[in-house]
This record gives structure tokens, C-alpha cells and sequence, in this order.
């Protein structure tokens, strides 16, 4: 992470990029487990808008106190910072169905349960990327801006020890226009609603890519499985701590599941995916809200975690994803609860902050 020193920005103060800077200069280096690229938009909106509130509250003293030093638990490191703002939040992945795995509901499955009706993961994908292949999803103008509406939970660790969140319903309106952009869209949770910055150290504004993937960028990545998966694999960057194939495969799940892209490339990743090593099947999956579908499944055996993705099991269209740990950590115990999600709605609308007419 590169950060950039700023200007004076009028309110007495140097501005919001010296506070990056500095917290960027503050953080120890990252271990252990990391968020795939693509989910950290909100928590850092609320990172950056409470850094601008500090600075601001801070613009004509003397000498502003010193920051402290974060220690954080490795796995959190994209978030840390969080940390200021009273928050850590763990990752994106979803639940599996191993012995002692959360259910919605609180309930729990056995190995043997889920496992009775696997079928090779190849011809699941398959059939998945034969149902997005008929999808009508866009096309969407530079103009426009992709809705996603979900119901979220995420694995606290405020208090020293994994607690899960309560369910809350979440809003992002994605922006669409080619070239770097200083201001990415809008995200709202819990009725306040703050803009979605460029990731950190972007102080030219962030391009479409994989830090951002517009509708028009998407619709340029190649078809070929093979082809787009090593594309896709080129892209993710590797985390210092954790298996490259687990984040390549929590990036396209990212992309699958929040954002709209055209039908070939929805059906060429998950083609992909089924040429990732360690994807399986997992039946009688379930997203945040309880909707059983069928799963895919990757597991991280270097940092005990199992990422899944739940689609309806009879469209075979995206439902959302659960994740929770494999064996007990420093974080909690086996099948605790990492984070969970279900999309409600996508759409296309013309102006950000504006709900789709239903």
C-alpha cells in the first residue's frame, strides 16, 4: 500500500492524504489472513470520512496528538484501520458444511449430511454457467451506476473475540465511468450513507479494473476459462499469508455476486472457477437470510477457513455466500461465523443514492 503526502487543504490543516499517509506509515506489515480485493469499499469509506472528521476537528490547534500504533490480529489487515473508528471487521468467504458449521438459524450440519448428494464440481459449474449464459443482466452505460442491495453479517472482533454482527441491510451504487475516478459511487448501511473513495494511496482516483470493475471493463475480460482465469489469477494480488488460489477464488465470487456484468462473462468465470484446485460442491448450502441452494466451496487450509457461494436451486441464479472457520484459532472456535451476505436486488439506475423502482 503506497500513500502520498498532500497539500495544504485550506482548513488550517495538511489535509486528508498526510493522515493516510501517516496511517499508512503507522500499520505494521500484513500476515495471515486478508479480505479479497473488491470488499473493503464500505469500512473504508467510513476509515476516510472519519479521518477527514478528525482532521477537521483538529484544523487550527497547535499540534495535533499523535497517532498510536496499531496492533492487530494478521488476517484483518486490510481493515486494521478500522480500528480508529472503533471497528474490526473480519473477512468475506462462506460458511461450509463441515462437522459443527453454522447454519441460518443457529443450527448446525454434519460432513455426511451435506456431502450425501456431491456431485463432481465441474458439471455444477457447468450448469451454472449454462443458467448465466441466458441471464438478461445489462448492458449498463458509463453513465449509470449498478444497485446492490444485501443483508450482511461480519465477524467482530471489538472485544478480543470473534462475535458476529446482527443481520443489516446494506445499499451500494456502483459508477460506471471510464477513467480514474475520485468518487466510486455511494454505499449505505445502517441509514447513514457515505460516498465510496479510492482505495488508499489512489490519489489520482482509482481506474477501472480489478480494484474497480466497471460493466465496460468486465465485458473485456476474454471468454476462454482457462484464458480468463489466468487473467483473473494475474490480477489478484497475493496475499502474504494465504493462498493465492483462495483469493483468486474469493475475487471471482466477489464479482459474480455484486456486481452486473454481460452473460458470456458471468458464464466464463464460473467455468473458471471449476479449474481452480480444491473447488467443490456443497450441497443444502445457505445464504445470510436462510435461502438453501446449492454451494460451491473452497477451503483455505493454510488459515482454516471455507469460502461458499449459494445459488437457487432452481434458476441456479446467484443467492449470496457464508464463511466461517475450519478448525479452532486464536480468532474462535471451529464453524464460527466469519461473515455472511444474500443479495436482495441488482439493478441499473441513473443516478447514485436512488433506489430502483420494484
Amino acid at each position: 500500500m503506497t500513500a502520498t503526502t498532500g497539500t495544504d487543504d485550506g482548513r488550517g490543516g495538511r489535509g486528508g492524504e498526510d493522515d493516510r499517509a501517516e496511517l499508512a506509515r503507522l500499520l505494521p506489515p500484513a500476515t495471515g489472513f486478508d479480505l479479497p480485493p473488491g470488499r473493503h469499499e464500505h469500512h473504508r469509506e467510513r476509515l476516510m470520512n472519519q479521518i477527514d472528521h478528525d482532521t477537521a476537528a483538529a484544523s487550527g490547534r497547535d499540534r495535533a496528538p499523535a497517532r498510536p500504533r496499531l496492533l492487530r490480529p494478521s488476517f484483518l489487515a486490510p481493515v486494521t484501520a478500522l480500528a480508529l473508528a472503533g471497528a474490526l471487521v473480519a473477512g468475506y468467504t462462506a460458511q461450509s458444511g463441515g462437522e459443527g458449521s453454522v447454519r441460518a438459524g443457529g443450527g448446525t450440519s454434519s460432513a455426511s449430511e451435506r456431502a450425501g448428494d456431491a456431485q463432481p464440481v465441474a458439471l455444477v459449474l457447468d450448469r451454472i454457467s449454462d443458467a448465466a449464459a441466458k441471464s438478461e443482466a445489462g448492458p449498463v452505460r458509463d453513465d449509470q451506476f449498478v444497485y446492490v442491495r444485501s443483508q450482511i453479517q461480519y465477524g467482530d472482533l471489538t472485544s478480543g473475540t470473534l462475535v458476529t454482527t446482527p443481520l443489516a441491510e446494506r445499499e451500494d451504487w456502483y459508477a460506471q465511468k471510464p477513467g480514474p475516478q475520485m468518487q466510486l459511487g455511494l454505499s449505505r448501511e445502517d441509514g447513514e450513507t457515505l460516498p465510496i473513495n479510492p482505495e488508499l494511496g489512489d490519489t489520482e482516483g482509482t481506474a477501472p479494473g480489478i480494484g474497480r470493475p466497471t460493466y465496460r471493463w468486465l465485458a473485456a475480460l476474454p471468454t476462454d476459462p482457462r484464458k480468463l482465469l489466468d487473467h483473473i489469477t494475474a490480477l489478484t494480488p497475493k496475499p502474504e499469508d494465504q493462498e493465492h488460489a483462495q483469493a483468486v477464488f474469493d475475487e471471482i465470487g466477489h464479482l459474480v455476486g455484486f456486481k452486473m456484468m454481460p452473460p458470456e462473462t458471468a458464464a466464463a468465470l464460473y467455468k473458471a472457477a471449476a479449474l481452480i484446485p480444491g473447488v467443490t460442491e456443497a450441497p443444502n448450502a445457505v445464504d445470510a437470510v436462510g435461502r438453501k441452494g446449492v454451494g460451491i466451496a473452497r477451503v483455505d487450509t493454510h488459515n482454516s477457513w471455507r469460502s461458499e457461494w449459494v445459488f437457487d436451486p432452481e434458476t441456479l441464479v446467484y443467492l449470496g455466500s457464508r464463511s466461517f472457520l475450519t478448525a479452532d484459532t486464536a480468532y474462535g472456535k471451529k464453524g464460527a461465523l466469519l461473515s455472511a451476505d444474500a443479495v436482495v436486488k441488482r439493478a441499473v439506475v441513473d443516478k447514485a443514492g436512488v433506489r430502483p423502482q420494484d
